[in-house]
């Protein structure tokens, strides 16, 4: 049985970005979760030591957008190793990591990357 955790739309305040402006004044974040993990233990058992907690991968998740970077790219894959560090039983990550309203010169609503590991 193939099994995931979805965290969806977790919404933080940070400055990350190349330019001194998002440094200083920061931005609106949005961290999407995908993670693969055997939850048949949790779902046979009801307990939440069988499983990966949310409230855990959260607050990691949190810790490491509290950490300024120039690119999406460096704090997604900190998120992954760190998540990947604090439960073992996590056999793949998926994030999207996105930046509302960049300062490039367009309308848009998110710059995004996706990192897969």
């Amino acid at each position: 049985m193939k099994s995931f955790i979805l965290l969806e739309n977790l919404v933080f305040y940070a400055n990350h970005g190349v330019f001194e402006q998002e440094a200083t004044v920061g931005n609106v974040y949005v961290v999407n979760l995908r993670i693969e993990a055997d939850l048949e233990r949790a779902s046979l058992s009801d307990d939440l030591g069988d499983t990966i907690s949310y409230a855990d991968i959260y607050e990691d998740v949190k810790r490491e957008m509290m950490i300024p970077s120039k690119l999406l790219e460096h704090v997604a894959k900190r998120i992954i190793c760190r998540l990947k560090d604090s439960f073992p039983r996590i056999e793949s990550i998926e994030i999207k990591l996105s930046k509302r309203n960049p300062p490039i010169g367009a309308q848009l609503d998110y710059a995004s990357v996706i990192l897969i590991d």
